[in-house]
C-alpha cells in the first residue's frame, strides 16, 4: 500500500495535460506540469530534487555491474565487512575517473 504523504517525483510526459479535476482539487501530477509550465524542467528538477533520485539510481547500478546483484554470506558481521570492503572498492574505483581539478592563475 502507498503511503497517502508520498511525493511522486517522475516528470510528466511532455504533452502531459491537466486533469479535469486540476482547477479545484490538482493531483501532484497536475501541480507537477503546472510547475514545469511556469518555470520550466530544469527548475522543476531542481526544485522536486529529481535529479538525487538519479544520482541514487545511478549509483546503485554501478554497485550492482561493479560489486553484484546481494551480498554472498550469511552472518550479519561478515556481510558488514563485505559491503565495507565493496564500498571501498567502488570508491578507489570511481576516485580514478575522477579529474583533479586545479584553479589556473
Amino acid at each position: 500500500m502507498h503511503h497517502p504523504e508520498a511525493a511522486v517525483v517522475t516528470p510528466p510526459r511532455a504533452d502531459a495535460v491537466l486533469s479535469d479535476t486540476a482547477a479545484r482539487a490538482p493531483a501532484q501530477r497536475d501541480r507537477h506540469t503546472q510547475a514545469i509550465a511556469a518555470t520550466g524542467r530544469m527548475a522543476w528538477q531542481r526544485a522536486s530534487e529529481y535529479n538525487r533520485g538519479a544520482r541514487v539510481e545511478g549509483q546503485t547500478g554501478r554497485w550492482k555491474q561493479v560489486i553484484g546483484d546481494g551480498p554472498r554470506f550469511h552472518t550479519d558481521k561478515a556481510r558488514a565487512t563485505e559491503v565495507a570492503i565493496a564500498a571501498e572498492v567502488l570508491n578507489r574505483t570511481l576516485d580514478l575517473g575522477r579529474p583533479e581539478s586545479v584553479r589556473a592563475a
